[in-house]
């Protein structure tokens, strides 16, 4: 992939179609996509829907943090998996080779993530307010959507790093063994107010659980502090490894 670039302007076709091909390309891919959806709204329609009927704001509870899980998926699979099976596919080598901006990979990947992100969220969107009684402003709905495909980037970041550090053949298994405990331990399956105070204490330096109190803010229902407190934690995360990535990279190219 080229490092030099044109003008923003002559980017935007590029992107476009790079980003396209990678949408359409991922969403026939049947473990990509079916996981990607299946999972948090199959989770959701179990420990959110039909457990938790007689429990008081479950549901709508349960919609940020299960929303929060739904997001994260297409961000550290795209990322994680994807950019390591093409390396080892030979198929990362090849566009280093094109003369496509490199940037212009990184925004396919971003945008397969918040597609993907997008679809998870209004599935759940819907289920929770036709079968979970969810009630929301529309302000509500649509900052809550907002909050989750942003809050996703921050996982770009650390599954760009995972994949070009990973090898192709032990990304999923590593990538899922990230991906699933952290998500737990957060809170994001049941509520963090059920763990033990240990548990909880563990919970405040992962980042899935600051994503998920920004959403739980947007609802009233989250366990308080400082929204910029959440906020530059992920943006933390994010950079940190960002960097990571890029020394990664750094470092294939020069081995």
């Amino acid at each position: 992939m080229n490092a030099t670039q044109p003008t923003t302007v002559k980017l935007l076709p590029i992107y476009w179609l790079e980003s396209k091909m990678e949408v359409l390309k991922m969403w026939r891919s049947p473990g990509f996509a079916i996981s990607s959806l299946l999972f948090p709204v199959m989770f959701y329609t179990f420990f959110g829907l039909l457990f938790t009927m007689n429990a008081d704001n479950m549901s709508t509870y349960l919609l940020a943090t299960y929303g929060t899980f739904g997001v994260i998926g297409p961000a550290l699979m795209s990322f994680g998996v994807g950019v390591a099976v093409e390396r080892g596919q030979g198929w990362f080598d090849v566009k280093e080779a094109s003369p496509m901006p490199a940037s212009a990979y990184i925004i396919a990947r971003i945008a397969v993530s918040l597609v993907f992100s997008v679809a998870v969220i209004m599935c759940l969107f819907t289920l929770g307010a036709t079968f979970g009684d969810v009630k929301l402003l529309q302000s509500q709905w649509l900052l809550l959507c907002i909050v989750l495909m942003l809050g996703s980037l921050p996982f770009c970041a650390i599954g760009l790093a995972m994949g070009l550090s990973l090898k192709s053949n032990t990304a999923p298994a590593v990538v899922n063994l990230t991906y699933l405990p952290m998500s737990f331990l957060s809170g994001l399956w049941v509520p963090i107010n059920m763990f033990p105070e240990t548990m909880q204490n563990i919970a405040h330096f992962l980042p899935p659980f600051h994503l998920a109190q920004l959403a739980l803010k947007v609802i009233d229902m989250d366990i308080g502090g400082n929204v910029w407190l959440h906020f530059g934690a992920l943006l933390a995360y994010g950079l940190v490894f960002f960097a990571l990535a890029m020394m990664a990279y750094n470092k294939k190219d020069k081995s």
